[in-house]
């Protein structure tokens, strides 16, 4: 789409129906439906779409900037909130300095989005959070809220955007109110988001009355599968293509993605045509050498999944096409970002940590150059098969299976600590990028990392991830959610030695670093029962 195109698709003012039709499209669920139909038969509804300015945008915020094109078109009145504040509650390790950063990052990349995808910017209304959320009405509002919500409430309210922990900050708590009071504070009849956010949109619409407020209009996005199979999440660096990836970067990803032939079932490159490029020209081409049946385009989604999964289309096919239009989607955003204020204010906004300077002797953060631990290859596994090593009493040998084609072998010294029955189809916490070594002769894959007691008698549990885990999704330490981990760690260099002098467990029973939580994006890695104890 041509942004004259849309702008002309604008101009020819759609009916009630066709309104309704262009609102509603390809999402997974309206909370006030009949509401919305009425506001439509009467005048132009007015939505806001929010986001938090923590995580770096990816190609997945391609979904809703997609939508946003078809609200447009139904004549909609549509708010982009930057989310500033509820940034720092969220994520209180980034002080406002670097929110202020990340949030003009935000401004400058969704306008590049939009732009690309040929949306008009004059049609939209751009705030932040803090141009109102600081006002002595707003915080007014936020008191008579918290007067008369239950912490029960407010912490079911964020469980599926805010992080999870065991003894949750009050920020965390607070998070599901200030975006309920949003609606009212920037006047919407309706706010649009993804599904994960169901539980606070019900909260809204739960405790806005209670102030005399109106209740809103809901409209909920499906959640886009990564390229791992999981949730394309900005802390998982395989899981996500960059906005300002460079095209060798978008063709390694790819290349890395999980599209096992005939497999349809959270198959990542799939789900990125479903949602994000099929909609913005609503056709897709595979493109293919003559010899094996030429190009072909597909004017209906079901048509192309039924293909592949028949395997008419070959995932390599598959990969390539994506990589030809997601390329062209990116080449603007690219271009605007190669100007040299723009690139200054990218790397300021998120500087890569193993980039970061050593820092003075004796600080807090005194680690070697580049001894990071996003260096590390650490993924949630699950275990396939557990056998006892054919030739050494104490060894299990394990497959499990980290989001790849084939499960990994990995060797664990587990017997005496963990019964066979208690690792079988269990999920663990594998670190996939050591050098494989053979270990009385059936070479190992990766490293089950486990908390071990201090004192005698020596106890040993697999770290646990969060419930709802899947296999292959990225396990990171706090603050070190960027950077590329190392293909493979060089035994001489001793990386991972050197960073796990620093792992413990917490007195909450949390795997840290340096006193930094290990993270998935559903909350932090633990264990059972080992408090104080080392990690290995």
């Amino acid at each position: 789409m041509q942004p004259g195109d849309a702008a002309a698709a604008m101009e020819a003012a759609p009916g009630p129906q066709e309104k309704y039709h262009l609102v509603t499209r390809n999402l997974q669920e309206v909370l006030g439906e009949d509401k919305l139909m009425s506001i439509l038969k009467e005048r132009e509804l007015k939505i806001y779409w929010g986001t938090a300015t923590t995580g770096k945008p990816h190609v997945a915020y391609f979904v809703p900037m997609s939508k946003i094109a078809d609200f447009l078109k139904a004549g909609c009145e549509v708010t982009i909130l930057f989310a500033d504040l509820h940034a720092y509650l969220d994520n209180m390790k980034a002080p406002w300095e670097l929110l202020e950063l990340r949030t003009r990052y935000y401004e400058n990349v969704i306008k590049a989005m939009l732009e690309s995808i040929g949306v008009p910017l004059e049609k939209l209304k751009f705030v932040r959070g803090t141009d109102y959320q600081l006002s002595k009405e707003y915080t007014l509002d936020v008191y008579r809220l918290s007067s008369v919500v239950t912490q029960h409430d407010a912490k079911k309210a964020g469980a599926e955007v805010v992080k999870q922990v065991e003894h949750p900050l009050l920020s965390g708590l607070l998070y599901p109110g200030l975006q309920a009071l949003d609606e009212e504070y920037l006047k919407v009849d309706a706010q649009f988001g993804g599904v994960d956010q169901r539980k606070i949109f019900t909260f809204a619409e739960k405790y806005l009355p209670s102030l005399g407020y109106a209740k809103r209009i809901h409209l909920m996005n499906p959640m886009v599968p990564g390229l791992t199979g999981s949730k394309m999440s900005s802390s998982e660096e395989e899981s996500k293509i960059d906005l300002l990836d460079r095209k060798e970067d978008v063709k390694k990803k790819l290349k890395k993605a999980f599209c096992e032939p005939g497999n349809v079932e959270n198959n990542g490159v799939l789900s990125f045509i479903k949602h994000v490029l099929f909609p913005l020209k609503s056709e897709f081409v595979i493109l293919r050498e003559e010899k094996w049946g030429g190009n072909k385009t597909y004017t209906v989604y079901e048509a192309l999944e039924k293909d592949f999964a028949e395997q008419v289309v070959h995932p390599g096919d598959l990969k390539n096409s994506v990589e030809v239009a997601l390329n062209k989607l990116l080449d603007p955003i690219r271009e605007k970002f190669n100007k040299p204020e723009l690139k200054k204010l990218a790397s300021a906004a998120y500087p890569d940590p193993s980039k970061a300077k050593p820092a003075e002797k004796g600080t807090k953060n005194s680690e070697p150059e580049n001894v990071v631990p996003s260096r590390l290859d650490i993924r949630v596994g699950k275990v396939i098969s557990v056998e006892k090593h054919p030739d050494a009493d104490s060894l299990y040998v394990e497959k499990i299976d980290v989001g790849e084609p084939e499960p990994r072998t990995v060797v664990s010294g587990l017997v005496q600590f963990v019964p066979k029955e208690q690792l079988q189809d269990r999920l663990v916490v594998l670190l996939c990028n050591l050098k494989p070594q053979k270990m009385r002769g059936v070479e190992s894959q990766g490293m089950v990392l486990c908390a071990s007691s201090v004192g005698e008698p020596r106890q040993v549990e697999p770290l646990d991830p969060p419930a709802g885990c899947c296999a292959g999704e990225r396990v990171y330490v706090e603050g070190y959610e960027g950077g590329e981990p190392d293909d493979e760690l060089k035994p001489k260099k001793k990386v991972f030695e050197k960073l796990q002098a620093d792992f413990r467990i917490s007195q909450d029973c949390v795997a840290q670093w340096k006193q930094r939580n290990f993270l998935t994006k559903l909350g932090s890695i633990s264990c059972k029962t080992l408090k104080g104890g080392s990690i290995g």
